[in-house]
């Protein structure tokens, strides 16, 4: 699965926003070439709201233990429920204690830095990840969904 595959698929979903950071926009040259991705039916990028999951493809001060510098490497990321954590880990956020590799390919891992707070990721998912993380993308976007939609209900707006 192929980054350009991920963000079509997202691109896919009723009200997916998908920001891709250039040189020359809004965003820091620390994340030019890395997707972000939203729910935001009107397509602006939401305040106050992070993605429901991230592209990213290179290291991050802090986080490089997934060994990205390196040629064609790059990462999915993606916010997961505290029981598709567990099935996908065999582990609970907050209270991670196995040694991972995260530097390891088309496998699903607790996120290096974000694992604790219920993010999962897979370094450049393949034949063995592909299906489950278009599970999980469309998973994650009805989840941020669900959560505008609350909002919504609760006379807040999606950046608020």
């Amino acid at each position: 699965m192929s980054m350009e595959q991920i963000i079509a698929t997202v691109r896919g979903f009723d009200g997916a926003l998908v920001v891709v950071a250039e040189p020359g926009g809004a965003f820091p040259e620390l994340v030019w070439g890395d997707a972000f991705f939203y729910y935001a039916p009107d397509g602006q990028v939401p305040r106050n709201v992070q993605p429901y999951g991230t592209i990213v493809t290179k290291n991050y001060p802090g986080d490089d233990a997934s060994g990205l510098d390196a040629p064609d490497r790059w990462r999915v990321n993606l916010h997961v429920d505290r029981a598709t954590f567990a099935e996908l880990t065999g582990e609970q956020p907050r209270r991670l204690t196995l040694q991972r590799d995260h530097a390891s390919t088309d496998t699903v891992l607790p996120h290096p830095v974000y694992g604790e707070l219920g993010w999962v990721c897979v370094v450049s998912p393949g034949e063995r990840t592909a299906d489950t993380v278009a599970q999980l993308l469309r998973v994650a976007h009805d989840a941020a969904r669900a959560r505008f939609e609350r909002r919504q209900e609760h006379g807040k707006g999606a950046g608020d």
